[in-house]
C-alpha cells in the first residue's frame, strides 16, 4: 500500500494543480484519468460548498494504491450547510452531477464528517472503466 498526499490552498487555480499532481502520481495506470477527473471534481465541490474556498482555505487530497487499485480521498475545510450526497438531477437542473459522474466511476463512494469537514472517499479498481451489462 503507497500512500500520497498532498494539501492545496483552497484557489480555483488550485485545481488544475490537484489534477496535474494526481496525474503525475498515477502514471500509468489505467485509471489515472478517472482519477484526476475525480479529483478535480471533489476539489471543486470543496472550493464552491465549503470553507476551503475561503481566504484561508485548503483542501487535502490523498492517493492510496494498492496493487493497481486506487483509493482517492479528498477533505474539505468543513463549514458546509450539507452534507455531499450522490444526486442524479434531471435534465434541466444545471448543477449537482459531479457525485453523479463519480458515482458511476467508482467501484464505491464513501463520504464520511461533519460541519468541521467531510472526506469523500473513491475506490477505483484496476480499471475504473464501468463493465458493459448486456440488454
Amino acid at each position: 500500500m503507497t500512500p500520497y498526499q498532498h494539501t492545496f490552498p483552497g484557489t480555483p487555480e488550485e485545481i488544475a494543480r490537484a489534477r496535474r499532481w494526481t496525474r503525475d502520481v498515477l502514471r500509468g495506470l489505467p485509471c489515472a484519468e478517472d482519477a484526476a477527473l475525480i479529483v478535480t471534481e471533489l476539489g471543486t465541490n470543496a472550493l464552491v460548498h465549503t470553507a476551503s474556498g475561503n481566504q484561508a482555505g485548503t483542501f487535502h487530497v490523498s492517493l492510496t494504491l494498492v496493487n493497481q487499485a486506487v483509493m482517492i480521498a479528498v477533505t474539505d475545510s468543513g463549514g458546509a450547510k450539507t452534507t455531499p450526497r450522490v444526486e442524479h438531477p434531471s435534465d434541466d437542473t444545471p448543477r449537482g452531477r459531479g457525485l453523479g459522474i463519480i458515482d458511476a466511476l467508482a467501484e464505491r463512494v464513501e463520504i464520511h464528517g461533519d460541519h468541521r469537514g467531510h472526506t469523500v472517499t473513491v475506490h477505483l479498481g484496476r480499471t475504473s472503466v464501468p463493465q458493459a451489462v448486456p440488454c
